[in-house]
C-alpha cells in the first residue's frame, strides 16, 4: 500500500481525523464522484477527506507523450498524480492499494478486510462509494469490496451517511425522491485543477476535465424545468445506508425497486 499524507503528520492522527472517506476502483475516481467531500474539507478547521484507490492504474489508456510507457510506468504515473492530488486538494491522506484489476474478484477478501482495516482507524461519518448502477465492472467491483467491508465492520465504527456516486453511468434518470443532490458549486477552480492534475488521461485521449464539471453543471440546470436553478453544480447520489441497515440485502435487490420506479415514470409520462 501506498499511504500519502500531504501535511505529513503521523499515519495515526491522519487517519483518525478523517470526516469524509471516498472508496474509488481508480486514480482520478476520488475527484470525479466524491468532490462534495473534497470541498467541505478544504480548508475547514473541522473537516478532512482521506481516498481509498484500489487498483494499481496499470490498464490505463496512454496516448501522446505517454503512449510509449510502460505498465509499470504508468503505475508509478499514476500513483503519483494521485499524491499530487491530494496535496493540491489538501486530503488528510491517500492510501493507494495497488491490486491489478483482473485480481480484484479473486481477491475480494484481502482487499475487503484491507478498507475495513483503514475504515475503522478513520471512523468517518461520511463515506462516497461507486453506485451500483455504474457500467464499469470494476468499479461494481470495488463497490462490492466495499461494501463487504463495511459489512465486517461492528455498528459503531460504520458511517452515518453512505452514497453511491456518478463516475461511468449517470444519475440523473432515478425518481427525485430516490436520489441525494450532493451540493459540489464550493472552490470551482479546485474542482478543475483536481482534475487537471491527471495529465495522462486527459492527454491521453480522455477529457474528464470537460466531462465531470460539465455533468455537475447539466446536474444543476437539468434537475427541475420549472424552477430556476438553486446550485451551481451537482452530483447524483445514492442513499445506500439501507444496504447496511439490512446485511442481508443484496444489490441486485436494492437496484430493483429503483429500476422499477424509473420504468413506470417512463411509461406514466407516455399514457
Amino acid at each position: 500500500m501506498d499511504l500519502h499524507i500531504p501535511d505529513k503528520v503521523p499515519e495515526r492522527g491522519a487517519l483518525s481525523r478523517t470526516t469524509h472517506l471516498a472508496i474509488g476502483a481508480h486514480a482520478d475516481d476520488l475527484e470525479v464522484m466524491a468532490y462534495h467531500g473534497i470541498a467541505a474539507s478544504y480548508d475547514s478547521p473541522e473537516n478532512w477527506f482521506g481516498g481509498i484507490v484500489v487498483t494499481d492504474g496499470a490498464g490505463s489508456s496512454r496516448s501522446g507523450a505517454y503512449a510509449g510507457l510502460s505498465n509499470d510506468q504508468m503505475i508509478q504515473m499514476r500513483f503519483q498524480e494521485q499524491r499530487n492530488a491530494a496535496n493540491l486538494g489538501h486530503y488528510s491522506f491517500v492510501a493507494q492499494l495497488g491490486f491489478p484489476s483482473l485480481s480484484l474478484d479473486t481477491q475480494s477478501s484481502p482487499i475487503s478486510h484491507q478498507i475495513a482495516d483503514i475504515i475503522q482507524q478513520c471512523h468517518p461519518s461520511t463515506i462516497y462509494l461507486h453506485n451500483p448502477a455504474d457500467k464499469h465492472p470494476t468499479h461494481i467491483s470495488v463497490l462490492k469490496s466495499s461494501l463487504e467491508a463495511l459489512r465486517l465492520l461492528p455498528p459503531a465504527s460504520r458511517p452515518q451517511q453512505l452514497y453511491g456516486c456518478e463516475v461511468w453511468r449517470d444519475l440523473d434518470w432515478l425518481a427525485d425522491n430516490s436520489k441525494v443532490a450532493l451540493d459540489c458549486s464550493a472552490y470551482p477552480e479546485l474542482a478543475l485543477s483536481l482534475i487537471q492534475v491527471f495529465d495522462s488521461q486527459i492527454s491521453g485521449g480522455k477529457r474528464y476535465d470537460l466531462a465531470a464539471l460539465g455533468r455537475r453543471h447539466a446536474n444543476a440546470t437539468f434537475s427541475n424545468p420549472r424552477i430556476g436553478d438553486t446550485m451551481d453544480c451537482v452530483t447524483w447520489a445514492l442513499d445506500l445506508m439501507p444496504l447496511l441497515e439490512n446485511p442481508s440485502l443484496t444489490l441486485e435487490q436494492f437496484m430493483a425497486p429503483h429500476l422499477e420506479r424509473f420504468r413506470l415514470d417512463v411509461l406514466k409520462n407516455l399514457s
